[in-house]
């Protein structure tokens, strides 16, 4: 199907509005972009808007963020999310060599199995200059995982008799997405649904010095400059900015929600201008690597709570 390029403009801004509908989850989103990368819809701004929602949602999202929540998190969780991020990274760092995935890839997919999917594989991407289908396929291979994971964690829990507070804990380190570790949290109890969001938050956090050590790591390919994230100097200062100015309490929901809702939008962006040609050759080994990086830290951290 041709159209001309007022049509596309319409098609394209009329989408950007349904995704701010509650009901067009992430996943759907990315579903939308990559069904309009097949039809041949294309336009010349995405790869640039998809940049700019990515790195601004990142920002908006740091108002969700609760500084007291975040220290009061830290006495307990601590540790099972420090050591859980530092040994999928590097196990992510092994797979990427020994299955031969892009590197690229390899980096996004362990950034967002370690961390919380799709808003840690939205801050490093940018740090690495990754192409619109190194970022579109790794967040597929999180969200999927993501999906059987909302299902699959609560029939687990209650096949093996677990608690809820020991639920809540696995849910948040296991889970990628914090929207399915909210889901599978709250599928299971109301003390599970608090443990896990509040360990949740820690695991999140992980996103400020992983994105660092990642920034000091990625070199400009022309000039070797590093190229600084002042997006997450921003996400950094939206948190304390939102904890020092209690007055405007009333508006950073909103942001948040802005924020998360510009992610759903950047996702579309980023689905309907890859190559699902690319993709498709980046594929399986991509996927055994999400698949096995998925089961370590799931089987691993289940046995570690288990004791």
């Amino acid at each position: 199907m041709k159209l001309t390029n007022k049509q596309l403009n319409y098609l394209f801004i009329g989408t950007m509005v349904f995704c701010f509908m509650p009901f067009v989850s992430p996943a759907i989103a990315l579903g939308i972009g990559i069904l309009f990368s097949a039809l041949g819809f294309k336009n010349a701004d995405v790869s640039k808007n998809s940049s700019l929602f990515l790195k601004g949602s990142v920002v908006l999202m740091g108002f969700g963020m609760q500084l007291p929540d975040v220290l009061e998190a830290s006495k307990d969780g601590l540790l099972g999310t420090a050591v859980s991020v530092i040994l999928v990274m590097s196990l992510g760092f092994v797979l990427t060599r020994l299955l031969k995935v892009d590197t690229k890839v390899g980096l996004l997919i362990a950034s967002g199995t370690a961390i919380c999917g799709g808003s840690a594989i939205a801050a490093i991407a940018p740090l690495t200059n990754s192409k619109n289908e190194q970022i579109s396929f790794s967040l597929a291979v999180v969200f999927i995982l993501n999906a059987i994971a909302l299902v699959l964690f609560p029939l687990v829990g209650h096949a093996l008799n677990m608690d809820e507070y020991t639920f809540g804990k696995w849910a948040a380190i296991a889970i990628h997405d914090t929207s399915s570790v909210v889901g599978a949290g709250a599928i299971y109890g109301e003390t599970a649904l608090q443990i896990a969001t509040t360990v949740k938050l820690i695991r999140a956090l992980w996103i400020i010095p992983l994105s660092l050590v990642v920034m000091f790591f990625s070199r400009g390919q022309e000039t070797g400059k590093i190229q600084f994230p002042w997006f997450i100097l921003l996400f950094v200062g939206a948190i304390i900015f939102s904890y020092f100015v209690p007055t405007l309490n009333g508006i950073y929901p909103s942001f948040a929600w802005l924020g998360k809702k510009g992610m759903v939008v950047a996702l579309f962006l980023i689905g309907s201008s890859i190559s699902l040609k690319s993709a498709k050759q980046a594929g399986l080994k991509s996927f055994i690597m999400g698949i096995g990086l998925w089961i370590f830290i799931s089987v691993g951290s289940l046995i570690f709570l288990m004791q």
